[in-house]
């Protein structure tokens, strides 16, 4: 059954952020419904506080909907509301408030917690496990036999791998956010470090950060990840017998350039963050990320592919300029040293004008090289800098042009419904806020948030894309730990990665031929379109930082 498509018919028609909206901020629904005007209640008082027409329709062809648009930006008074439309039909209650999405902040970044492999986790009375995947061993393609020790991590998706390249996008990005948006400092996630002497939020980060050491070889470079052979059915983590194997390129050096360089990017950053909070912990880090930085320059493009016996996520790659780039920059802006410097200087385009800004994943990292560059205080080349905000300018103003002329006020493409689109939209919102960031702007900020609507409820479903997130939530999303438990909702805070016009899974084929936004199933088995990932959730996370002084 596509509960999607019954969450719209319960909606009446009204698509809208089902959490809500801060006060100074824009206001519009999206509306398929065959209204003209609509009004605005106080759930509080009964009484209708806006009332106006709606907007001439629209044809929307990623979804193939007519769109009507309801403007109530007007509304700025803190309160519980509800949409009604001339028609009789009602829209869900939301609230309007300045810290509207303290709550949503809080339960996605819960949701790492949540992935936590090698300890006990309880997130709550329904959703917890006990111990899990204790048994590791090297993988004859590391160049190492014999048994290993599990540092932890976070499991990757809805499965229970552990992969370096994946986790290094991830923990890059939740820690820019902690460098971008000190609110996040006093943040309570509730999780056992809670009250020592590392703020909640980079403690959870740091639990993936030992992992993330914990594959550093002695030469300096690093193991491609931590997995067992194949994946395993719809069981919970601690039901999961057998070694997890540490895996590598299976010839000498035996670590891959991708890794490392992800790694040795993180780690950099990851000594900038940890310096108040823990500087024995933030020297660790920034000697892992040196030594990871030598071995790339004696190993620049080791590939990496699945040993014949391994059948477990990839993340592949055949370009490592990129990584390299990333690791540098982060280097130099975490020491200022010039060696650094002259490295990254001397990857730069021939012509500054080649310089190109692209919405960053995780085998395309060279946008967040640029972006570490041109926000380091250190000096560095002033055109460089210049060249590299007037490219991301470039690229919002075109995700902004993008919002305005979508029905449903996002920044997404035709071209961008593929895998993980829900992720592809909220690093839109990433890019839109590091714009800001170089040249503040309310056009920016405001579409970053437009994407935060659409992931909660603005989209031609009327369904939040976060579980357990609004009225209307997914149910079934593929992740094991979640499929794993019978009559219980999913496990909470997790982004599943969206519409995807191209499914590789049966369940999403048989969809047939739609709209690429209506190419999505709230199925279990839906792979293509219904599984969470950390890499999805870590810029919503951004995002969601980013309103708490944007009011």
């Amino acid at each position: 059954m596509d509960t999607a498509s019954d969450a719209v018919a319960s909606a009446g028609g009204i698509r809208m952020n089902q959490i809500g909206y801060l006060p100074g901020r824009p206001k519009v629904a999206s509306v398929s419904a065959p209204a003209r005007s609509f009004r605005v209640r106080s759930l509080t008082t009964n009484a209708v506080v806006l009332q106006a027409g709606l907007s001439a329709p629209h044809a929307d062809p990623a979804s193939g909907d007519t769109i009507r648009r309801a403007d109530f930006s007007a509304l700025r008074t803190p309160g519980q509301y509800r949409i009604e439309l001339d028609t009789g039909a009602q829209g869900d209650p939301f609230r309007v408030g300045h810290d509207v999405y303290a709550q949503a902040l809080e339960l996605t970044m819960r949701s790492f917690y949540g992935q936590r492999c090698g300890c006990e986790v309880n997130l709550d009375a329904k959703h917890a496990h006990p111990q899990c995947h204790m048994e590791s061993a090297f993988h004859p393609s590391s160049g190492k036999t014999g048994a290993a020790t599990n540092y932890g991590g976070w499991h990757d998706a809805g499965d229970y791998g552990r992969y370096i390249v994946n986790s290094g996008i991830t923990t890059a990005t939740l820690l820019w956010a902690w460098e971008m948006f000190p609110a996040l400092h006093g943040m309570s996630l509730q999780i056992p470090e809670s009250g020592g002497p590392i703020p909640d939020f980079l403690a959870e980060i740091q639990w993936n950060l030992k992992w993330m050491m914990s594959l550093q070889d002695t030469d300096g470079g690093i193991w491609h990840k931590q997995t067992r052979k194949d994946f395993c059915g719809f069981i919970p983590p601690q039901d999961e017998q057998g070694p997890n194997y540490i895996i590598g390129t299976g010839a000498e050096p035996f670590k891959g350039t991708g890794a490392t360089g992800d790694f040795a990017a993180v780690m950099a950053i990851a000594a900038r963050c940890y310096r108040s909070a823990s500087p024995e912990f933030a020297g660790s880090c920034l000697q892992a990320a040196r030594r990871a930085w030598a071995w790339l320059q004696a190993h620049p493009d080791v590939r990496f592919t699945n040993p014949a016996d391994i059948h477990t996520a990839e993340y592949g790659d055949a370009d490592f300029q990129d990584e390299i780039l990333w690791a540098t920059g982060e280097l130099w802006r975490t020491t200022g040293e010039n060696a650094y410097h002259r490295a990254f200087v001397a990857m730069l385009p021939h012509s500054l004008d080649a310089l190109t800004i692209e919405i960053p994943t995780a085998t395309l990292a060279s946008t967040l090289g640029y972006w570490t560059y041109a926000l380091a205080p250190s000096a560095g080349v002033p055109e460089v800098k210049a060249a590299i905000q007037q490219a991301t300018l470039k690229k919002a103003e075109q995700l902004a042009r993008q919002c305005t002329e979508n029905g449903y006020g996002h920044s997404l493409s035709i071209e961008d419904y593929k895998g993980a689109s829900n992720a592809t939209a909220a690093n839109h919102a990433l890019l839109l806020l590091v714009a800001d960031g170089f040249h503040p702007d309310a056009v920016w900020t405001n579409c970053a948030f437009d994407n935060i609507h659409y992931l909660l409820g603005r989209n031609c479903f009327g369904i939040s894309w976060v579980t357990q997130l609004g009225a209307r939530t997914v149910q079934q999303p593929h992740h094991r730990p979640s499929g794993a438990m019978k009559n219980v909702a999913p496990w909470p805070g997790l982004l599943v990665g969206g519409p995807n016009a191209s499914p590789s899974d049966p369940v999403s084929q048989a969809l047939g031929k739609r709209p690429p936004m209506r190419m999505y199933v709230d199925d279990y088995l839906a792979y293509s379109c219904n599984e969470p990932t950390i890499n999805c959730n870590a810029p919503l996370v951004f995002a969601l930082a980013a309103t708490l002084n944007r009011h």
